[in-house]
């Protein structure tokens, strides 16, 4: 199970490695370029997605009561004393915008993505790997 942590957390580092790569410098230039922009809603999915996973993973480890369903589990988490309450809705509202932008509810806001991707998505998730990290 620590092994399958690991791997976790090192999908994870790769993909905001690859987000760092290709995303804009500013928001004019992440709208004017469909590619890139539809790329980083890509990654963006992808890193919300792989963090589920893992803290799915890690209730597991820890032998914690599993929620009911994924959009609990940072709560869990939080609950359980693994990270704080601030990160879990965090956390949780980058899944919600992650359902959004994977299932297409109703127009995306291409300014809060563009601004959840530069000043909040790669801290919030490094802060929950390296907290995940000295737990396991």
């Amino acid at each position: 199970m620590k092994e399958r942590l690991m791997d976790k957390i090192k999908d994870i580092e790769v993909y905001v490695i690859e987000l760092e790569d290709i995303i804009p410098l500013d928001f004019e230039t992440y709208i004017s370029d469909n590619v890139k922009m539809a790329a980083c809603e890509r990654y963006f999915e992808r890193i919300v997605e792989a963090c589920v996973d893992l803290a799915s993973l890690m209730i597991r480890y820890k032998k914690i009561n599993i929620p009911e369903d994924d959009e609990k589990a940072f709560y869990v988490f939080s609950n359980n004393n693994i990270i704080s309450i601030n990160l879990a809705a965090k956390l949780r509202e980058a899944k919600g915008m992650r359902n959004i932008i994977a299932h297409e509810y109703g127009k995306i806001d291409d300014e809060l993505v563009f601004n959840s991707l530069k000043e909040e998505l790669v801290r919030d998730v490094q802060e929950l790997l390296n907290v995940i990290k000295n737990k396991i």
